[in-house]
């Protein structure tokens, strides 16, 4: 195991990772919650989950803030433009340049990459297997962890952007061929049948499984997934929207560290939500 690693899980062996790097994409719907994304920075640090997931360019927010306690740095390392509603003709999945060692720079944990199955785009998996592919050696030249995000969509023409398959039968070969590419951690999809989701962990091959909080969701949904998901076998969760466009997100974020560490249920998560 990567000693970067240690930085990113709590004792425990778990991890709650939130995703503050929406502004990548290119998709104004993602950007609520995150406008002044100082704010939103700082009121999740201040609810205490172990890690935020930031861009190079935002990552300041976090790394500026004294003291050792806070959050690790997961920084995302790809930028593209296929979660839009209305795709464009043209999609891409970018590497940004020395990747690695801008995170180095910014003393990350992690760094995260999509590998993308979007249907009918062959072209837009082939890219997202590059930057893979690209990004693992340097990964290990400076003992930097992978996290890598094999993400299955639904068509955008039916479905609109950002909509999770949660098909079994399409997650568990990507979730396997990320882990044979080299990933560090997987961030995978939730299934439909959340009951089977220990088929995605085993998938993994011992490889820490932190799952997607995926499209919002209602408050009850969210907890009662992430509480049978976790109960599958999963290390943890990577939550985004769920979290910062939640009406108090810092709530929101203790009741989930409150299941992913194994202290709530999901009853009990709701009941925090309510706390004043």
């Amino acid at each position: 195991m990567k000693p970067r690693l240690n930085r990113l899980f709590a004792q425990d062996g778990k991890c709650f990772d939130v995703a503050i790097d929406h502004g990548f994409f290119n998709e104004g719907s993602f950007l609520s919650g995150i406008e002044n994304i100082e704010q939103a920075v700082a009121t999740i640090v201040d609810a205490g989950p172990d890690a935020v997931q930031l861009t190079v360019g935002q990552a300041r927010f976090l790394q500026r803030i004294p003291g050792k306690q806070k959050p690790s740095l997961v920084m995302r390392t790809d930028a593209g433009n296929f979660y839009n509603r209305q795709l464009p003709p043209h999609l891409f999945s970018h590497l940004i340049p020395d990747a690695v060692e801008q995170a180095v720079a910014l003393d990350a944990a992690c760094v995260v990459v999509n590998l993308l199955l979007l249907p009918g785009r062959p072209e837009l998996y082939h890219e997202s297997l590059r930057n893979v592919c690209a990004l693992k050696p340097a990964c290990e030249r400076f003992g930097m962890p992978m996290m890598v995000e094999p993400l299955v969509m639904q068509p955008n023409e039916t479905h609109g952007g950002y909509m999770v398959d949660g098909d079994l039968g399409k997650i568990v070969p990507l979730v396997r061929q990320a882990v044979e590419l080299g990933a560090d951690l997987i961030k995978a999809d939730p299934c439909d049948d959340v009951t089977e989701y220990h088929r995605v962990v085993e998938a993994a091959s011992g490889i820490p499984v932190l799952v997607r909080g995926g499209g919002l969701a209602s408050d009850e949904e969210v907890l009662e997934r992430t509480y049978a998901i976790m109960q599958q076998g999963a290390s943890g969760i990577v939550y985004g929207r769920n979290v910062v466009q939640h009406r108090a997100p810092a709530r929101m974020t203790k009741a989930l560290m409150a299941i992913v560490h194994g202290q709530a249920d999901a009853v009990a998560a709701a009941a925090m939500l309510r706390e004043e």
